[in-house]
């Protein structure tokens, strides 16, 4: 592979965002891996915020769609975080990612989710769906218990090892 190849390659992967790209030609193999995932914030930006151009900004990248304050607050968390940590809680089970893919909440676009914050489930219930390589896996419940926390957002894509939900058990 030349150099302008190898270019070309990263320019690929940061283009689309995917996390990690491997190329085999004959003897040369190249892994491209992206180092650090930008974490998504969500920003409210008041409707008549002009850009440094004088152009008034509607809508942010990525910004919620909700009547405007009168300032932009950073973001101090995370948004799905509890006042106190459950995942440091030892009695919570983490259903973690056992595939690299892309997180679905529910079985097609428009349809009820599978789970929600609060549910019950019992081991075999079905969670989500990631989507990898167009195979859809059905990620199930291995324990019992309440769900207290989702972890990643619809559509998002998840590395293996991933947390994707928190489920206090019942006893």
């Amino acid at each position: 592979m030349t150099l302008d190849e190898i270019r070309e390659l990263i320019k690929v992967v940061t283009d689309t965002g995917i996390a990690e790209l491997e190329v085999q030609r004959g003897d040369n193999r190249v892994r491209i891996r992206r180092a650090n995932r930008a974490q998504v914030h969500e920003y409210v930006v008041p409707a008549q915020a002009e850009s440094r151009s004088g152009h008034h900004v509607a809508q942010q990248a990525g910004a919620a769609a909700a009547p405007a304050p009168a300032t932009v607050p950073a973001p101090a968390a995370p948004a799905t975080p509890a006042p106190t940590d459950p995942l440091s809680d030892p009695t919570v089970v983490t259903v973690k990612s056992p595939i690299v893919g892309t997180f679905y909440e529910a079985p097609s676009p428009g349809a009820a989710p599978f789970i929600k914050v609060g549910d019950v489930v019992k081991p075999g219930d079905v969670l989500c769906i990631i989507e990898s390589m167009k195979l859809m896996n059905e990620i199930e419940a291995e324990v019992g218990g309440v769900v207290i926390n989702k972890l990643v957002n619809n559509a998002q894509p998840v590395e293996y090892g991933e947390a994707l939900f928190a489920i206090r058990p019942t006893s």
